[in-house]
């Protein structure tokens, strides 16, 4: 038998593998010029994980090429954005993927931005390392935002289906954008880095469809949490402190029957606001946002108007505020221009609450 052929071949192979080894440089995924927005861990092999909807890494690159080791536990989908300008959606999935997020590139430096699309329930992604050509590097990026904004909501916080083409579209995680909601919108008006601890379908006492009034597992836990998936790591709250905390709570919680007590959902509700005060203190402004039907809305005005906390502000955006048609997307949630509108009635609430200017910016 003539094994020549297969000899040569593999030789080949293995010539191209060291040559391709040889032209790049792989940085670890913790390296200190990435900034990461959002709760992150540092794992053992200096991999990062996190998994919480809108967490986002920001760095500048030099060289033409960049590309990235990650692995997923399911299936998460990324904004990609360079130099400023979205390029396209990302995939992530399965364990140890390579992906080329730039090739070719003119110029010295690039600023680079992965914005995680999808909810934690799409899976907990980890990034290894980058990958650059030889003789290129990773620069620390430090942007002009100076504020940050923490919300805690639900599906309309993550961006449900704020993609989707009609209401009666069912969800898709492909269709899910948190960087069209209104967190997202909010932020970028503000010029403000942003955290979103949200999920949908959940409740401050009560999630949505439960059979009891009172349910396991909702914001209240696991606004605690370093993933919204794990419960066994607790955030530290130590890895950013925000300049203002959007809550966006209540209609999960009145969905559908039976409804928790008004003394049920205050008293969740309290200690939401409890535990925030303990880990931020007095001095960060809370907005508390009522859904616009349900008796949230009484109770949470309520709530505010009696409260003896300090900077603590109520707003609530009502029925009609974005249209029953071409403002929703999938499963009636509101869809971009829906989202904007939402923002639009919130950024007023936020300008008087922390006194930050407003602007002549466009809200998109």
């Amino acid at each position: 038998m003539n094994l020549k052929p297969i000899v040569i071949v593999l030789s080949l192979l293995a010539v191209n593998i060291s040559m391709a080894q040889n032209r790049v440089i792989t940085i670890p995924g913790n390296d200190s010029n990435i900034r990461y927005t959002g709760r992150t861990m540092v794992n053992s092999d200096n991999s990062v994980s996190f998994d919480w909807s809108g967490t986002y890494f920001e760095t500048i690159f030099t060289g033409g090429y960049c590309a990235v080791k990650v692995s997923d536990s399911r299936k998460n989908y990324y904004n990609l954005f360079i130099d400023g300008e979205f390029v396209r959606v990302v995939t992530t999935h399965g364990k140890d993927s390579t992906i080329v997020l730039a090739k070719g590139l003119a110029g010295k430096q690039h600023l680079l931005r992965m914005q995680k699309r999808s909810e934690a329930e799409q899976g907990r992604t980890t990034v290894h390392s980058f990958d650059l050509e030889k003789g290129a590097s990773l620069v620390s990026y430090f942007p002009s935002r100076t504020r940050h904004i923490e919300f805690i909501g639900n599906s309309i916080t993550a961006g449900y289906g704020t993609e989707g083409k009609v209401k009666t579209e069912p969800f898709k995680a492909e269709t899910e954008n948190c960087n069209l909601a209104y967190g997202a919108i909010i932020s970028r008006y503000f010029d403000a880095d942003y955290t979103f601890i949200a999920h949908s379908g959940r409740g401050a006492v009560r999630n949505y469809g439960d059979k009891n009034r009172v349910s396991k597992n909702t914001m209240r836990e696991r606004m605690m949490n370093t993933f919204d998936e794990d419960s066994t790591f607790k955030w530290d709250f130590k890895g950013y402190k925000p300049d203002l905390v959007v809550i966006n709570l209540g209609s999960n919680d009145f969905s559908t029957n039976p409804h928790p007590l008004r003394e049920e959902f205050l008293g969740a509700y309290a200690e939401i606001l409890q535990r925030l005060r303990g880990v931020y203190g007095a001095d960060v402004p809370v907005l508390c946002v009522a859904p616009p039907k349900g008796p949230a809305f009484d109770y949470i005005r309520d709530f505010v108007r009696d409260s003896k906390y300090a900077k603590l502000g109520f707003a609530a955006y009502l029925n009609g505020v974005y249209n029953d048609g071409s403002d929703q997307g999938s499963s009636g949630h509101p869809n971009y221009e829906g989202q904007k509108k939402i923002a639009m009635n919130l950024i007023p609430y936020i300008s008087t609450l922390t006194g930050w200017p407003l602007t002549g910016k466009v809200i998109e």
